[in-house]
């Protein structure tokens, strides 16, 4: 039975805005810049969120991350997240956007039965062609709602129509099919649409069983996207890039990134390949690059955090440590006991401030040291004396020496917990360097 759902014109603000909108308001696909992603995948995509409970904040939008995720390492190169509101017209505008500019675009949600659920209407109308009944996906439906003993409800067979030309995607664990269509390009090439439920396990499984292998067919050669990133502290991020310009370049590849997060510097690099064993080939001339530059900065790689190498360190050498806080509210002690190798922290004892001179601080570390029965005694606290900003002091020791340092712990109010603590962590890893 053919179903008439409202004409989308009819669902509109106001007439006249059934067909896409005009060419002239929208910049052809080929005049979009690089922004200085790796060149050597051709495809360019975009991610596409729907409702108004991510609009308005209600709900996070972890599916935008997902999916950015499974893109790129399928050789995409995304380079939009769009975000809009269960409105008809902006719908409309953002998928003829995503058409012009995209050569992959898959969005999520607004594949309901109910009056909200415009995604279907949203792309007929960017396409220029009217909306149609797949007979096999509203058998599908019905079977659904048959199994759980209910009968389908009217509303629900607006879900078997898809726009002229498109197919449906098949949804093993809801009622709502996918849908995929190409819309060409006036320049010759073309745009591919996938749309997919909202719902992550309804999503998920769509995109694994149908819409990645769809994604790898649209390759004209294998390609795929890696990333590595190595994580550094101890320096601010404009003083780090000043001491590897050249490297940041945003035409490179291997692109390399700078995100700061909480006085982490992450340098993330990105490069293309047909496999991913290319990509890190190409990215592991610039990683030793950036490590021989930077030196003792590098820390870490990818999810590693201080405390998780400090800890490493000492567990392969068969040591413990004890801590002293009254700098970072408790997060020394919190973090250490949260890691993986967290056997290697004796003990921390958490203080409320109080301000210790150099060698207050050094004799407390060693007494925390030798109390707890460790081999390294830290001591973090703000530090006394008449130091013209706020500061703390850090005090190592161990069985041969004690030693302490000052610094000023600047920047906004928001991380000067997260900075204290790293610092402490950061003197213990020096600490515990080869060489030291």
């Amino acid at each position: 039975m053919v179903v008439n759902p409202p004409a989308v014109s009819d669902r509109l603000p106001s007439p006249g805005w059934a067909a896409a909108p005009p060419e002239a308001t929208m910049r052809p696909a080929a005049t979009f810049p690089s922004y200085g992603f790796p060149q050597a995948s051709s495809m360019r995509g975009e991610i596409i969120a729907i409702g108004d409970e991510l609009t308005t904040g209600q709900r996070l939008d972890t599916n935008t991350q997902w999916l950015a995720e499974r893109l790129t390492d399928a050789g995409v190169t995304v380079l939009y997240h769009t975000t809009v509101a269960d409105d008809l017209r902006a719908n409309i505008d953002v998928f003829a956007a995503a058409i012009q500019r995209a050569d992959v675009v898959v969005a999520t949600g607004g594949l309901g039965p109910t009056a909200d659920d415009l995604t279907r209407d949203a792309l007929a109308a960017a396409a220029g062609v009217p909306l149609e009944l797949d007979e096999d996906s509203l058998v599908k439906i019905e079977q659904m709602f048959a199994s759980r003993g209910r009968e389908m409800p009217e509303r629900n067979r607006l879900q078997a129509m898809v726009p002229a030309g498109a197919r449906p995607i098949p949804n093993e664990h809801g009622t709502a099919p996918g849908v995929e269509m190409r819309v060409d390009r006036p320049d010759g090439t073309a745009c591919t649409l996938f749309a997919l439920p909202g719902v992550p396990a309804e999503m998920k499984p769509m995109w694994t069983d149908t819409v990645l292998p769809a994604v790898n067919a649209l390759h004209p050669a294998p390609r795929t996207i890696r990333h590595r990133r190595l994580k550094c502290f101890g320096v601010g991020e404009s003083q780090l890039e000043a001491m590897m310009p050249d490297l940041i370049a945003r035409e490179r590849e291997p692109l390399v990134g700078i995100t700061v997060h909480k006085a982490t510097i992450t340098l993330r690099m990105t490069a293309s390949g047909a496999d991913g064993a290319e990509c890190l080939a190409k990215i592991a001339p610039t990683e030793q690059e950036i490590r021989d530059k930077l030196g003792v900065l590098v820390f870490g790689e990818e999810d590693e955090e201080l405390q998780d190498v400090v800890l490493r360190m000492l567990r392969e050498r068969g040591e413990r440590l004890a801590t002293y806080d009254s700098a970072s509210g408790g997060l020394l002690a919190h973090w250490l006991s949260q890691a993986d190798v967290s056997e290697a922290f004796a003990n921390g004892e958490v203080c409320p401030p109080a301000p210790l001179g150099a060698d207050q601080a050094e004799k407390l570390a060693e007494h925390t040291r030798l109390a707890e029965g460790a081999e390294y005694g830290l001591v973090l606290a703000p530090a006394g004396g008449t130091q013209e900003v706020p500061s703390i002091i850090v005090a190592v020791a161990d069985a041969e020496r004690v030693q302490h340092n000052v610094f000023p712990n600047l920047g906004h109010p928001d991380i000067e917990h997260d900075r204290a603590a790293k610092l402490a962590l950061n003197e213990l890893r020096k600490r515990l360097m080869p060489g030291e």
